[in-house]
């Protein structure tokens, strides 16, 4: 069992920066791949990053390819996502979610999930 909490959200202008954490509890943390989804309202649950357990790879939507970077601390049981240049479409609720075997984009096939954080960039 995994639960997550997300953290960092907020408000910030465009072109700004802010980091999102999601703190794991559970010993099989590393066990674990990771993956941040977002959600805007009206709209669909989407893909936005992908880290595998050993932090060795990572994949990323395109949309906010070369702006976000994800990253992992299994010491600290934690997954980052640091978005940079942000933009007004980059508004919604950001969830961390963990997989076993799960595929890299498909929200259907990941396990655990936190509770989302919202993040609001203003034009």
């Amino acid at each position: 069992q995994v639960q997550l909490v997300e953290s960092g959200g907020g408000l910030v202008q465009a072109g700004g920066s802010l980091r999102l954490s999601c703190a794991a509890s559970g010993r099989t943390f590393s066990r674990y791949a990771m993956g941040w989804f977002r959600q805007a309202p009206g709209k669909e649950r989407e893909f936005v990053a992908y880290i595998k357990w050993s932090g060795g790879s990572a994949y990323y939507a395109e949309a906010v390819k070369g702006r976000f970077t994800i990253s992992r601390d299994n010491a600290k049981n934690t997954v980052y996502l640091q978005m940079n240049s942000l933009k007004f479409e980059d508004t919604a609720v950001y969830y961390c979610a963990a997989t076993a075997v799960g595929s890299v984009d498909v929200a259907d096939s990941y396990d655990y999930w936190g509770q989302g954080t919202q993040v609001t960039v203003s034009s």
